[in-house]
């Protein structure tokens, strides 16, 4: 399906800083919570995301990703989920996130 540049500006892809990681212990499946930091425009953002393959706290605190900002909220196991951090699924369902190649300022936008 293809889309247009317009429908592609909705959504608002921002990159942010990952300030905190703990375990999502209602999460059905191994999930982490992550608090990231999207600068002044969007605040501090909290996510549930199935990411425990590659990824814990002694990895993530302080790298920045890539997330959809502009999704409306969903509970998951517990935690209500405000963005989407973005990243590649490996065939064996493991995911790779996205980064930027050097550090940005927190909160600008991806094109």
């Amino acid at each position: 399906m293809k889309i247009t540049y317009e429908d592609f500006r909705k959504v608002d892809i921002r990159v942010g800083t990952v300030l905190s990681v703990k375990n999502n212990e209602k999460a059905r499946q191994p999930a982490l919570v992550l608090e990231v930091d999207f600068g002044t425009e969007i605040g501090i953002k909290t996510t549930s995301a199935k990411i425990t393959h590659y990824y814990n706290s002694d990895n993530l605190v302080g790298e920045q990703i890539i997330a959809v900002c502009n999704f409306p909220t969903k509970n998951i196991a517990g935690v209500v989920s405000e963005v989407l951090i973005l990243g590649a699924i490996e065939k064996d369902g493991k995911v790779v996130l996205l980064h930027p190649s050097q550090k940005v300022e927190n909160g600008l936008e991806v094109y």
